[in-house]
């Protein structure tokens, strides 16, 4: 997985995953199904990325021209993510997504996603799906790639793959699909297929 969402309720330890180096989801690199996108379509204005880790994501949406926001709850990750060179304009900032401080409210024209809401407890995705709205300015868009499936899921985890009738219920009130497909460049070890790309429009 890559940058885990790091929430202050969850059971792990991301600060010390960090301070440890235990972070198999840190690939090195921004995700892939990203960087595809961003090859055909924009990504302009602010843009907030919950559980950046160490800014793999921040930095690839930053040297197309978005001015980023790094969110985590792990100061390690953030420590990490402020030992590469700046790319533009961006920042990494400790904080939790699920319990928003006022001053990210209305503030952005994207919010990224990308394993935060599969790393999270299943129980607190309602919570995740509130804060997203509250963080966007009117007109503004939700950029998910969700976990769609992972191989030889047992029920453990995270990552925590999701049902599209999930997406549909978490993500349906608040906003209106925009597209949707399934990426072809993905991270090695996440077959084509386990992964989906929504982007979804706030509702006025």
């Amino acid at each position: 997985m890559r940058e885990m969402c790091h929430i202050s309720r969850m059971p792990k330890d991301w600060n010390d995953a960090y301070l440890n180096e235990n972070t198999p989801w840190d690939k090195g690199y921004a995700a892939p199904p990203l960087a595809a996108y961003l090859e055909t379509r924009s990504i302009a204005g602010r843009v907030l990325v919950p559980g950046c880790g160490t800014g793999h994501d921040v930095r690839l949406l930053t040297v197309h021209g978005a001015e980023v926001t790094g969110l985590d709850i792990a100061q390690s990750a953030l420590t990490k993510a402020e030992t590469f060179p700046l790319m533009g304009n961006e920042r990494y900032e400790m904080g939790d997504f699920l319990d928003l401080d006022p001053k990210y409210l209305g503030q952005f024209d994207y919010v990224f996603e990308h394993t935060c809401l599969c790393a999270i407890d299943p129980e607190l995705r309602a919570a995740y799906a509130e804060a997203v709205p509250k963080a966007l300015a009117p007109g503004g868009r939700f950029l998910a790639i969700f976990f769609r499936k992972v191989r030889d899921y047992d029920g453990e985890g995270p990552p925590f793959p999701i049902s599209e009738d999930e997406i549909e219920t978490l993500f349906g009130e608040n906003f209106d699909r925009v597209e949707s497909h399934v990426p072809e460049q993905t991270y090695p070890s996440r077959p084509v297929g386990c992964e989906e790309v929504v982007l979804w429009q706030l509702k006025s």
